[in-house]
């Protein structure tokens, strides 16, 4: 059973509190602290428990899910991602190699296409991440609920709480369910490398690192609030769409599901981000709502929003993120 969460805190010397330490309020501390900025970083749970490491890791940049509104930041972010992977690795000790570095899209009418997209094993990331903060000395407290009323009102505060809502302040994000299985991969795909995708179904497999010569499949989208279950008949629809792009994968004993779990992903009305000030000239940024994209967008997020902190000029247009496009949503 997990310790109740702490309802009292004191942020001291810290000049920005962030609330959440999923891997954008982590990698936004490790940002603002690179920069001189004292951080203090308050998780309601244990860090990068949830959407954080249940996701398959996919930078899916050219996913034709995506609103077209997000493309130049999914951009920004696969071009930051290799040198922020190395600065990860030097403060943390340990490496996250990229899995793979292609995606075969499959389309409704018969043809693939070919992406150069990458993906990373979000568990790797996420041990290297939380080793990176606390080796640079970042103040992080596990268990401890935020209450808006204890923060100092002229303190700058980052809401990075995902799916859920930062105590009495109400957030346009809801939890969006992901159901999803790791399996063992047969012989005849020992050499799998590339991502297969088609817009109901992915197979990510693992190469380097524990789960090398896996794949995960994934994943159902749904609205059930915060069950995080699974279920069977769920998940054989996923392994029945994932064999109709390698049909090997239908054969349960050739490859036979070692583990499943469910995400909740962050989701706004309009599938984009909530990244910039809470309301105009207020101290309270959102780095939230990623949807399927969290890991994809970390470092973008985390340069952006420091940015914003320290007031710098903006490198890429936030107005699409901007909460002003949900104007009558906010209340506390």
């Amino acid at each position: 059973m997990s310790p109740s969460p702490q309802s009292i805190f004191n942020t001291g010397t810290a000049e920005v509190l962030i609330v959440g330490a999923g891997i954008i309020g982590l990698s936004l501390a490790l940002e603002l602290h690179e920069r001189g900025i004292r951080v203090q970083v308050l998780e309601r749970d244990t860090p990068l428990s949830h959407a954080s490491t249940a996701a398959a890791g996919m930078l899916a940049v050219n996913d034709p899910h995506n609103p077209a509104a997000l493309l130049p930041l999914s951009q920004l972010s696969a071009q930051l991602y290799p040198r922020w992977l190395a600065h990860i690795h030097q403060l943390s000790g340990i490496a996250i190699p990229f899995q793979t570095e292609t995606t075969l899209q499959y389309q409704s009418d018969g043809n693939i296409l070919h992406f150069s997209e990458r993906s990373v094993e979000p568990r790797q990331l996420g041990a290297a991440l939380l080793a990176a903060v606390r080796n640079a000395g970042i103040e992080l407290r596990e268990h401890c609920e935020f209450h808006p009323s204890a923060a100092p009102t002229a303190q700058t505060i980052v809401y990075a709480t995902g799916a859920w809502q930062p105590g009495s302040i109400k957030i346009p994000v809801v939890p969006r369910k992901g159901q999803m299985l790791r399996v063992q991969l047969p012989p005849s795909l020992k050499d799998l490398r590339e991502v297969h995708r088609s817009d109901e179904v992915y197979i990510v497999p693992r190469i380097y690192g524990p789960q090398a010569g896996t794949a995960l499949i994934g994943a159902t989208i749904e609205d059930a609030g915060f069950d995080t279950s699974t279920h069977t008949t769920d998940l054989r629809q996923l392994r029945s769409r994932a064999a109709r792009l390698l049909p090997v994968l239908a054969d349960e004993t050739a490859a036979p599901m070692l583990e499943a779990w469910a995400g909740l992903r962050p989701g706004t009305p309009d599938h984009l981000p909530l990244l910039g000030a809470m309301t105009p000239g207020s101290r309270h940024f959102l780095a939230t709502g990623h949807y399927r994209n969290g890991i994809l967008l970390a470092p973008a997020t985390a340069v952006l929003l420091a940015d914003l902190i320290q007031d710098k000029p903006a490198t890429l247009d936030l107005t699409p993120f901007s909460a002003a496009r949900f104007p009558a949503s906010f209340a506390s």
